[in-house]
């Protein structure tokens, strides 16, 4: 039975947000394929995440056997959103590109699961990612146009930042789905025209399957 962990980051409603339309549409196709596949969700918007400090870093470099039951409480949060990459065989993650990059939601739960002895080890003091055969699909949602080929393109810090992280903690097969061009919503240009583009791509990839 294969797992699928959907990951939201915007912190818009399901309703006005642009990548939490093309995440519900993901999982209804994925769902469809996958017949007794198990979904696990994470919203970032509603998980607290405290940005790292100087007491979860000790904690983290901490043996796991040494640590005190603070730290332990400290690497709690860590602990289960890691957990959570380690049980699914495919991510599907959400995205809203914030000033050209992702949101700060995203940030705190990426800073919470790259954990060296966790998410990557080293060896021959070269990193390698623990996340092997897996797949994530990101799903972008950006106000102006950024893709490869746009007068923008060097502006978006958002798949390249993403593809680099997840190539670092072993998940080889990434795919970005782009939905450009949503702030056309405020000239009057209907939702579902804006995101006829994304969501054609993402039936596509289940078509195909």
């Amino acid at each position: 039975m294969s797992t699928l962990l959907r990951i939201d980051s915007s912190p818009l409603s399901s309703e006005a947000s642009f990548s939490r339309q093309l995440t519900s549409e993901f999982i209804q196709r994925w769902s469809q394929t996958n017949p007794g596949g198990r979904i696990m969700e994470r919203d970032l918007a509603r998980t607290k995440l405290p940005v790292l400090d100087a007491e979860w870093i000790g904690a983290a470099y901490t043996p796991e056997a040494s640590r005190t039951p603070r730290q332990r409480e400290v690497l709690a949060a860590s602990d289960e959103l890691i957990a959570e990459l380690a049980a699914a065989d495919e991510y599907v993650i959400g995205v809203s590109m914030h000033n050209f990059s992702i949101p700060g939601g995203l940030k705190l739960w990426i800073d919470q699961v790259v954990r060296a002895g966790k998410t990557f080890v080293y060896e021959n003091n070269m990193p390698v990612g623990l996340l092997r055969n897996k797949k994530v699909t990101f799903l972008v949602a950006s106000g102006g146009v950024y893709e490869v080929g746009s007068p923008r393109a060097f502006m978006n810090f958002v798949e390249p930042y993403l593809l680099s992280l997840f190539n670092y903690l072993g998940v080889t097969d990434v795919s970005f789905v782009n939905a450009a061009g949503t702030a056309r919503l405020r000239q009057g240009v209907g939702r579902e025209l804006i995101l006829q583009p994304a969501l054609a791509s993402i039936r596509a990839q289940f078509q195909a399957a």
